[in-house]
């Protein structure tokens, strides 16, 4: 089961597509962060998801939240994807150990081994505000994600 609104939400450092560690303690009392957890690169659903995001960036922008996508792939792999994709959002390699972020989230699938479809808007202050998921097979709507936003004013 994902992490609740009300949880404080587990600290994480991963580095991006390009190597730059991110870090949720960074973000911490400044501006809200919303984690998107994706199964794998390249695949079908997750790029479709990738470029609703990506479209969709201003949305998040206007709410003042920042974005990361995550999957277990390598950074290697997740820069590959945003430069065959042609996105400019953050990707998160979750990749070592395997899936640890997504564990501490609850969105790890054990038996698969890949993070589960779950979204989180965490608010400035550290603490879950909205927390969702979709089916396997199932892109999350974006409507789902303007209501984790609102979540967070």
């Amino acid at each position: 089961m994902i992490l609740g609104p009300g949880a404080l939400a587990p600290e994480f450092a991963l580095p991006d597509q390009h190597g730059a560690p991110q870090r949720l303690a960074d973000r911490r009392g400044i501006r809200p962060v919303v984690l998107a957890f994706v199964p794998f690169a390249f695949s079908r659903v997750c790029t479709r998801e990738l470029g609703e995001l990506d479209a969709a960036l201003p949305m998040f922008e206007a709410s003042g939240a920042e974005l990361f996508v995550a999957s277990i792939d390598s950074k290697h792999a997740l820069r590959a994807w945003a430069e065959e994709q042609g996105v400019g959002l953050s990707l998160l390699s979750d990749f070592w150990p395997h899936g640890a972020v997504a564990r501490a989230y609850g969105a790890f699938d054990e038996q698969a081994g890949f993070a589960r479809r779950a979204s989180f808007a965490i608010g400035a202050d550290g603490v879950i505000r909205s927390s969702f998921e979709a089916p396997a097979g199932e892109a999350r709507p974006l409507e789902a994600y303007r209501e984790a936003l609102a979540s967070l004013r």
